[in-house]
């Protein structure tokens, strides 16, 4: 990801949305932070995605460094590290969940379509409380009318 002086292909904005965020990781990684409350590098590398450590470190800082996501200590644990979204990180609970539903709606995935219907039908709603959980750092996995969004 280029650093904010860099220079970036074009002026477009899409462009440049994907320059930062333009890899499936850094996306898995933020879903993983909004939606199912993952804080530590080991939530993530089991996320059952595959990721190798490698990169998982790698998108974790380059997430960092586009201010994306920060690393606070644990309050418990000073020597363990949790990450956090930004606001900047938040900002794309939009299009994480715009994201979300055309996938379920075009190709074949796990995602129930009750589910997928339930979230069209209440976005607003959806998107509150995705804020609500991150503003009082509720780490709990998202879920629609009681039900969880991902296992």
């Amino acid at each position: 990801m280029p650093e904010k002086n860099a220079k970036r292909r074009s002026g477009c904005p899409v462009s440049i949305a994907l320059e930062v965020l333009g890899d499936r990781w850094s996306l898995l990684i933020i879903r993983d932070l909004m939606i199912r409350g993952y804080r530590t590098f080991k939530e993530f590398e089991a996320s059952g995605e595959g990721i190798a450590t490698n990169i998982l470190a790698d998108r974790l800082q380059r997430l960092e460094q586009a201010g994306i996501m920060a690393r606070e200590e644990d309050e418990n644990d000073g020597r363990k590290l949790n990450y956090r979204l930004t606001g900047k990180g938040i900002d794309l609970a939009p299009v994480l969940l715009e994201l979300l539903i055309w996938g379920a709606r075009h190709e074949k995935t796990d995602a129930p379509c009750a589910l997928i219907e339930q979230m069209v039908s209440s976005r607003v709603r959806l998107l509150a409380e995705v804020r609500r959980r991150w503003e009082n750092h509720d780490p709990t996995p998202l879920q629609v009318n009681g039900r969880w969004i991902w296992p």
